[in-house]
């Protein structure tokens, strides 16, 4: 169960802060849990962890796909291996060792992608994943989960501990907006409403969560009733909440930090187009690399941001109303 703050604001704690000392507690309550990385402890906060925990720490050094096939073998043993890398490297470069040692041999592994899209800023585009979800939603029974801030991510970590199968988990490393209160709970493969509206509903995971509830409420002093719902486990999509909002509001729109390629708003088109005949507009990266950059100037660039949203819910509701 889940509360929505009253007001979005910036959180006191970065979400790497969140990720070691939810690892920390998952590790001292199981000692099945074990952590891998790839010289990258320093990046998500986890230097601690190792240094406290060195039984249930392995550094693989920068060999990632290496990585994955040590987590895949640990699975096979009865461990509950957790593997973290920057975004970029822990779906490009393991791709086959994801396919093969994990999700086909049916083992157990959750894998930690950090950055995700524009939040690399500064690393530039060989380090700016735009395309991971879309890589990783073509392998077979792999779950894909966007935390969209801490309360979010301390919960999924903890329920994907005790599940079995192959995870894919996108996140953020820096200060996150709060959306959700502490103590929230929420249901992998169920999208989390966060907003009623009548004339447009808006699906968006990640960092976009905070700029769609900003967005609704411009459209709002537009006239226009906007729905927002954070679909944060992009694989298994909530089929019946993609239907159920086309179906009551008439008009769709995505909003991600990825490319519209294969990630949300490629997921929400593929349930629309074998359902409910309702105009989309997706808002993400258009098929570019990623640069060097802010994140808000970055947002400005691939045309992700607040503003952008606003825009296509409008185009959304113009092309509803003929009938387009």
């Amino acid at each position: 169960m889940f509360k929505v703050e009253t007001t979005v604001l910036p959180e006191k704690t970065e979400m790497r802060k969140t990720f070691a000392a939810t690892m920390d507690s998952l590790a001292e309550e199981d000692k099945r849990v074990v952590y891998l990385d790839c010289d990258l402890m320093n990046s998500i906060g986890m230097t601690s962890f190792a240094a406290k925990r060195p039984e249930q720490t392995v550094n693989c050094g920068i060999q990632e796909a290496n990585m994955i096939g040590v987590a895949a073998g640990m699975s096979a043993t009865g461990l509950v291996p957790f593997a973290h890398t920057f975004g970029t490297f822990a779906s490009r470069r393991v791709m086959d060792q994801v396919f093969v040692s994990a999700a086909y041999a049916r083992l157990n592994v959750r894998i930690i992608g950090s950055d995700p899209g524009v939040t690399a800023s500064t690393n530039g585009g060989t380090h700016m994943p735009l395309e991971d979800m879309g890589m990783m939603r073509c392998v077979p029974d792999v779950t894909i989960i966007e935390p969209t801030d801490s309360t979010m991510l301390a919960d999924i970590l903890r329920q994907t501990k005790d599940r079995y199968g192959v995870f894919y988990i996108r996140l953020s490393r820096k200060i996150a907006d709060k959306i959700y209160q502490d103590g929230s709970t929420f249901e992998i493969g169920k999208a989390a409403k966060l907003r009623n509206g009548t004339d447009v509903t808006i699906f968006t995971s990640g960092i976009s969560v905070a700029d769609a509830l900003k967005a609704a409420d411009i459209l709002a002093g537009n006239g226009i009733s906007a729905a927002v719902s954070n679909m944060f486990t992009i694989k298994p999509i909530d089929r019946r909440a993609v239907v159920e909002a086309a179906e009551r509001t008439g008009a769709v729109v995505t909003a991600e930090n990825h490319s519209v390629i294969g990630g949300l708003g490629s997921a929400v088109a593929e349930m629309l187009t074998e359902t409910v005949c309702a105009p989309l507009e997706r808002v993400g990266v258009r098929d570019h690399f990623g640069e060097v950059g802010s994140v808000d100037y970055l947002k400005k660039v691939f045309s992700i941001g607040v503003e952008d949203i606003v825009a296509a819910a409008k185009r959304a509701v113009g092309r509803k109303a003929a009938g387009k």
